[in-house]
């Protein structure tokens, strides 16, 4: 990593006014969350039998999983593919990726109607490989330890040398010392199996929550009903994945009053159009080669949240990033950039719960309040934690004045 590329905790202050009021809605949010664990799933959302998947599943989880793709597109770039250029983006990425898919599986919990079960993948006695589930649930276990192993050598370049106990701990001082420099050590030496196994896994479990509803044919609209399902969903991470990079990097640069980083950014969505023009081909070929383009002008809701988020918010941001123009400009590129991030929101939204058309509904399925503002309060957590992570631990590039 160069020099002006270094990484160092961030030097501001913690409780902001923004960040007050951040805490009061991950708290009001979260509130839901602990109602939903004492009364029940029935109690505190509007799921039933017809409607089994809804928002928690649709946004806490799949688009979850989508927008945390950028831990292992970052690491295939940089490390795969020898990009050293991009090594900076590599550390936010990546605890973006772990703080994503950590609160997927705690989003996930909310969902479980036994939450308290959510344990049972981990013990081989309780495999169900039947599931269609189960090789996502295996994969996720496994690559959100792969996460937290990478992110370990960013918490001990931050305290090796720095462990000052207080008091009567402080004779742990030197052997807390001496683990990190051990892990530290044996890290750096089989590092490159862990960065591998996260790109493998990482196309696993993506791909595989595209074949969740794939056994469900006849209860999804035309248009999101397909057999490629897996590989919109993986070709779609990809894109997402080098995307939320340059949408996360803008979005924190700005929080912490800094000018965003155009010599890396501006270079990596150069990537992105390639990327997002591979998920437009596949998913405009199986559309005519299935004859299913005879639905795009129907007047049903799915249709119109297909043109909204797949004409809109996939088609157009893949011209606009083309432009080396808007490459170049901060605010275009994250009008782009935040436009395919809504996209692959409202895409898994649609395919899990809006263009899910049970055959014995009673009535369509409305998130409750509490479905929501669970959901607003882990985003605002997600965002607490991250906060507080670059605040402590070498995260984000140092200021050149710093570096």
């Amino acid at each position: 990593m160069s020099e002006h590329e270094s990484a160092a905790p961030l030097d501001k202050k913690f409780f902001t006014t923004g960040m007050k009021i951040l805490t009061a809605i991950m708290v009001g949010g979260l509130s839901f969350g602990l109602y939903r664990m004492l009364f029940g799933l029935e109690a505190a959302t509007n799921l039933n039998d017809q409607y089994p998947l809804g928002l928690w599943i649709g946004v806490d989880v799949a688009t979850g999983v989508a927008l945390a793709a950028g831990g292992f597109t970052s690491g295939a770039l940089v490390y795969i593919f020898n990009r050293e250029h991009f090594h900076a983006v590599i550390r936010p990425a990546l605890l973006t990726a772990m703080l994503g898919y950590t609160f997927v599986g705690i989003g996930l919990m909310f969902d479980l109607g036994r939450w308290y079960n959510i344990w049972h993948p981990a013990m081989p006695f309780m495999w169900q490989g039947n599931s269609v589930l189960f090789e996502v649930g295996i994969c996720v276990m496994i690559y959100l330890t792969v996460l937290y192993l990478e992110f370990a050598p960013i918490v001990c370049e931050r305290f090796i040398g720095r462990v000052n106990l207080p008091g009567k701990l402080a004779r742990f001082n030197d052997p807390i010392d001496m683990v990190l420099r051990f892990a530290d050590h044996i890290l750096g030496k089989i590092m490159f199996l862990f960065i591998i196994a996260g790109v493998v896994l990482s196309c696993a479990h993506q791909s595989s929550l595209g074949t969740l509803l794939v056994i469900a044919p006849y209860k999804l609209h035309p248009l999101y009903s397909s057999l490629l399902g897996p590989l919109f969903f993986l070709t779609s991470a990809f894109a997402v994945g080098i995307t939320m990079i340059v949408f996360e990097s803008m979005i924190a640069t700005r929080m912490m009053g800094r000018k965003p980083e155009m010599h890396i950014l501006t270079p990596i969505s150069k990537i992105i159009p390639y990327l997002l023009g591979i998920y437009i081909a596949a998913k405009l070929g199986d559309m005519f080669f299935r004859g299913t383009y005879v639905y795009l002008f129907d007047n049903a809701l799915p249709v119109i949240m297909f043109w909204i988020e797949f004409g809109l918010l996939t088609v157009v941001p893949f011209f606009m990033l083309m432009s080396s123009d808007i490459r170049r400009s901060p605010r275009g590129l994250f009008i782009a950039a935040a436009m395919y991030v809504v996209g692959i929101l409202l895409n898994r939204s649609t395919v899990f719960f809006i263009a899910y058309e049970p055959l014995y509904a009673a009535q369509a399925y409305i998130p409750a309040i509490g479905e929501f503002a669970l959901t607003i309060g882990l985003i605002a957590t997600i965002v607490f934690v991250y906060r507080a992570f670059v605040t402590i631990l070498p995260v984000l590039p140092a200021p050149e004045n710093e570096a």
